[in-house]
């Protein structure tokens, strides 16, 4: 039978979640947004589903060594059943909030073997996953979700095998895999989803800020968003969004802030195994967002992607965040800016 899920860290508020993004969303990370302000939910990166599939141990690690206070769920990607169940079993041994089905990324190397976002062109096939999970799963059933693959075609189809085998939360990307992460957000989709299902549905898709958040909120009467990308640019978002919604004095984030986050950032993707220019390249997933906020002409995304070395990195923030440190960090990415994202993510 269907759980209840976890309270929010603020009671009567909407359920906040950070989305999971493919080698970005570790246990590192997870801590370190911790201490900006938690989102109510975490959600790993996805334990991929084989025959002959173990659990990754790193990913294990941001369950078994979760020190943020919330709760982690554990999200699976694949088509076997019976190995999905397999897994599934072996979760339930650790100290997860419940089992995500990832039924979104829209990653082409991911669909193309018929998984993620690919799954959407068979409803029939995630009628038997939902099913089998269902009727397992004792503990939450969540997924994943976007409004479709190419088209929206599938979708009330698919709001209907939520209902039916009584999913416990959605987390819906209002694009369809296609779209990936182009053009508007189907928000018009997320509400008909929330109206149609009788589970909580989490909004998922753009949003940017606490005052965007506060928009699709009010659009979809969704009962909370989930946030990736925008939580790399901007990790106090989900304090953010609580002080907000709470009518509090809401954080203005500076560009000394930023430069104290980007040194974080440095020292939790720091391994001595990992040669200086590759971790500054390995740091750049996490920048490429971050410089979409510091300035409108986009020097400093511009300069960032050039940079090989700490030294070259830290004069550049130097000269972009401490020349003027109190002037405030865009709320919202400027528009002309574009990420060039290297994650995976199904967000």
């Amino acid at each position: 039978m269907p759980q209840t899920l976890p309270p929010p860290i603020l009671s009567g508020q909407p359920l906040t979640a950070l989305a999971p993004m493919q080698d970005v969303t570790d246990r590192a990370f997870m801590q370190m947004l911790s201490e900006y302000g938690c989102p109510d939910y975490y959600v790993t990166e996805y334990f991929r589903v084989y025959a002959n599939s173990h659990l990754d141990k790193n990913i294990l690690k941001s369950i078994t060594h979760n020190e943020t206070g919330r709760p982690v769920f554990a999200q699976l990607i694949g088509e076997s059943i019976s190995d999905m169940l397999r897994i599934a079993q072996q979760l339930t041994k650790y100290p997860i909030a419940g089992i995500d089905l990832n039924l979104g990324c829209p990653a082409p190397r991911v669909y193309r073997k018929n998984v993620g976002g690919g799954l959407l062109r068979e409803p029939e096939t995630i009628e038997r996953i939902f099913e089998a999970l269902r009727s397992q799963i004792s503990g939450l059933f969540t997924v994943k979700m976007r409004v479709g693959f190419d088209s929206t075609d599938n979708f009330e189809k698919l709001l209907q095998l939520i209902n039916t085998y009584q999913v416990d939360m959605v987390s819906l990307h209002g694009r369809t895999v296609k779209e990936l992460y182009r053009g508007e957000v189907h928000y018009d989709l997320i509400r008909q989803a929330v109206q149609s299902v009788n589970c909580p549905v989490l909004a998922n898709g753009n949003i940017t800020s606490y005052l965007k958040a506060e928009q699709v909120l009010q659009a979809t009467g969704a009962a909370g968003v989930m946030i990736g990308r925008s939580a790399i640019r901007n990790p106090w978002i989900f304090q953010q969004i609580r002080d907000r919604l709470a009518n509090q004095p809401v954080k203005v984030v500076t560009l000394a802030d930023v430069y104290q986050y980007i040194q974080h950032l440095f020292a939790i993707t720091s391994r001595e195994d990992l040669r200086e220019k590759s971790h500054i390249n390995c740091l750049k997933k996490f920048l490429n967002f971050i410089g979409t906020g510091i300035d409108a002409e986009g020097q400093f995304l511009a300069e960032m992607r050039l940079v090989q070395s700490k030294q070259a990195l830290f004069e550049l923030c130097d000269r972009h965040l401490l020349t003027n440190p109190d002037l405030p960090f865009a709320i919202e990415p400027y528009n002309n800016l574009v990420a060039r994202p290297s994650c995976e993510s199904s967000e």
